[in-house]
């Protein structure tokens, strides 16, 4: 184990801040054994720390240790479950609401920005958190090119932060689709008056056409079997004049598996796409007009998510166990290390059906 972290810089019981402190010697077997799972499992357990394991996961990362690892039953399980199964049916489509987005709005409340929108903030100027998702909010905005009248379909919509956003401020007509019952439940109060409407349903089963369409960190549970219907979907709902924009987490290399411990404790059946998945999916049914990369900018916005969701553990205790403060912590500094390594990036696409006259003006 020394030998193979020593390629990340990190040292066993050091005194830096990315090295790790071994408090159970059952640690080295169990990790030597199940890899990342079994990483972040002996971490929610207490078996190991560090003063900053978002530093010590971007070392790994940026080390690929994980070449170093030995191949394991559990990952050769995994890969022929993802290549015989379609884990993104519509049948399992309710699953990531209930496992991850249900599990209460108080604790995205206490984590979130004001506005309670869960995806990358925008931080070339912002000072604060809340600056940051405003930002964003207002640079999807101009990437679409919103007018007042317009039809928007927001897929993936959270909390209805971005429909409540265009609709107060370019006076147009969201229609938002959830998987979630909490997210659609405070959206509709959030909303309220607006020219917004939220739905809980599946994207497969949309109807209707829009102007524009909008989907911001939802393609994350789309996953690789379904991204051909998912374009071909928001195809035929685009008009042929619209835009759609595209913001998803995208990894730096083509993968076939999800992130184990991500996938059993926080996003169930989630998938991050490659750019060749991307590009395969869309190829014939839209012109890419513009393809903008801030992961960095993910970084920041999970540690303020952190430091937000540290600060208020002691309101939230009462309701969570000690069990998920560890869990949760390790998601969203992990999260942040991988970003930091520029593991994965932050993509917004924008797409066009047949080209926009003239060209394309890109926003930044």
């Amino acid at each position: 184990m020394e030998k193979i972290l020593l390629a990340a810089d990190v040292k066993i019981n050091g005194n830096r801040p990315w090295d790790i402190q071994v408090k159970n010697n059952n640690f080295y077997r169990q990790l030597l054994a199940g890899g990342s799972l079994a990483l972040g499992e002996s971490y929610m357990a207490g078996w190991w720390d560090a003063a900053s394991p978002d530093e010590f996961i971007c070392r790994i990362l940026k080390a690929d240790i994980k070449k170093h690892a030995p191949l394991t039953a559990g990952v050769l399980w995994d890969f022929s479950v993802n290549l015989l199964t379609n884990r993104q049916s519509i049948g399992k489509s309710f699953n990531i609401g209930k496992k991850h987005y249900d599990i209460g709005n108080d604790l995205y409340a206490a984590m979130l920005d004001k506005r309670l929108i869960y995806t990358c903030g925008y931080w070339p100027k912002a000072a604060n958190l809340d600056e940051a998702q405003e930002a964003k909010l207002e640079l999807t905005c101009k990437k679409l090119g919103l007018k007042p009248g317009q039809t928007v379909l927001d897929i993936g919509c959270g909390w209805g932060s971005f429909a409540k956003y265009a609709a107060e401020k370019y006076k147009v007509r969201v229609i938002g689709i959830t998987v979630s019952k909490e997210q659609k439940d405070l959206s509709d109060k959030l909303c309220q008056g607006l020219p917004v409407e939220i739905k809980l349903l599946d994207y497969r089963n949309i109807q209707g056409q829009f102007d524009h369409i909008v989907s911001l960190g939802m393609f994350e549970h789309v996953g690789a079997k379904n991204y051909r219907k998912y374009m071909k979907i928001v195809h035929l709902c685009l008009k042929d004049d619209g835009l759609f924009l595209l913001h998803t987490i995208g990894a730096s290399k083509q993968h076939y598996l999800s992130d184990p411990w991500i996938e059993k404790y926080i996003f169930p059946n989630g998938f991050i796409p490659g750019a060749k998945h991307i590009i395969k999916a869309s190829n014939a049914l839209f012109i890419m007009e513009d393809w903008h990369n801030f992961g960095a900018d993910y970084d920041k916005t999970l540690m303020a998510w952190y430091k937000n969701f540290d600060a208020n553990w002691n309101k939230l205790k009462t309701k969570y166990d000690d069990q998920f403060y560890r869990m949760w912590k390790y998601y969203l500094l992990c999260c942040a290390g991988s970003f930091r390594a520029r593991h994965n990036q932050l993509w917004q696409i924008v797409f066009s059906k047949r080209g926009v006259p003239g060209g394309y003006e890109s926003f930044r």
